[in-house]
C-alpha cells in the first residue's frame, strides 16, 4: 500500500492533515479553513478541497452549513481504513497502540496459523521458510529483519486461502511494521522469536494445525512481552524511536 504522498499533490495534503488530526494537533470540533490550508501548503483551493473529500470519506472531517468544515469526534473515524490505521501508528509516541494491536493479533493469527496448516500449498510453505531464512541472515539490518518478519506473517495469512481473512493482512501488516520498528530499534534480540517462527513454519509444513495454533499463541505472547518490558524500562513509542 502506497503512502499518500506517493499519490499526487493532494495526497501530500491528505497525509499531513491526517497525521495532524491523529496526533491531536487538530482536535475534534476544530474548524478546517480551506483558504488557510491552501496558503499553508502552497497549493490551490481545488487541491485542498480534493484532500478534504478524501478525509471526509474516512470519517475524519465533515461540513455543515454555517458551521463550515470541522474535525469529527474519534468515534466517527474509520479506524480500520489503511491510511487511518497507519496514521495512528505514525502519529503517536504512546506504545498503548501496540497493546491494541496485540489484542487483534491474538484474535486472528493463531486461528490463521491453524487454518494455514490445513490448507497450505507447497508454494506457501516455501514462502514461509524463505521469510524465516531472511530473518536469520547474519548481520542483517533491523529493516531487513522487520521486512522478513512481515513477509512471514502476511504469508501465513495468505496460506489460509480465505479472502476475508486475507483482508485483515492490512491491519496486521501496518501494525506489525510499527511494532518491529519499536522493538528492533531498541536492540531486542530476535533469537527466541526466530526459532518460534521456524517451528510454526514446520508445523504448517507438516499439516499440524494444533501445533501451529499453539506455537503462534506462544510467539504472540513473547512479542507482547518484549514491548511491555521496553515500556517498563522507559522505551519510547514507535514514532520517536530511531533505527539501530
Amino acid at each position: 500500500m502506497k503512502r499518500y504522498p506517493d499519490r499526487g499533490l493532494h495526497g501530500r495534503v491528505v497525509d499531513e492533515l491526517g497525521l495532524r488530526i491523529m496526533s491531536g494537533e487538530l482536535i475534534a470540533g476544530a474548524t478546517v479553513d480551506t483558504e488557510d490550508l491552501a496558503a499553508s501548503y502552497d497549493v490551490s483551493r481545488t487541491v485542498v478541497r480534493e484532500a478534504l473529500k478524501v478525509l471526509a470519506g474516512k470519517g475524519l472531517i465533515d461540513a455543515r452549513p454555517r458551521r463550515g468544515t470541522y474535525v469529527r469526534e474519534r468515534t466517527n473515524w474509520n479506524l480500520l481504513d489503511p491510511d487511518v490505521l497507519r496514521w495512528q501508528f505514525d502519529s503517536v509516541t504512546d506504545v498503548a497502540i501496540l497493546e491494541k494491536l496485540h489484542e487483534v493479533r491474538v484474535m486472528v493469527e493463531p486461528a490463521a496459523a491453524e487454518l494455514a496448516a490445513q490448507r497450505r500449498t507447497k508454494d506457501d510453505v516455501t514462502a514461509l521458510f524463505a521469510a524465516v531464512d531472511g530473518m536469520a541472515i547474519e548481520g542483517a539490518s533491523a529493516d531487513a529483519i522487520a521486512e522478513a518478519d512481515l513477509r512471514f506473517h502476511l504469508g501465513l495469512i495468505a496460506a489460509t486461502h480465505n479472502e476475508l481473512v486475507d483482508q485483515l493482512s492490512v491491519i496486521i501488516g501496518i501494525g506489525l511494521s510499527a511494532r518491529d520498528q519499536y522493538v528492533h530499534s531498541h536492540r531486542v534480540s530476535i533469537n527466541r522469536g526466530l526459532d518460534m517462527h521456524r517451528q510454526i513454519a514446520i508445523a504448517v509444513e507438516h499439516r499440524d494445525p494444533v501445533a501451529a495454533r499453539a506455537l503462534m499463541t506462544t510467539l504472540l505472547e513473547a512479542a507482547a512481552d518484549d514491548v511491555r518490558k521496553l515500556q517498563r524500562s522507559g522505551g519510547k513509542g514507535p514514532r520517536s524511536t530511531s533505527r539501530s
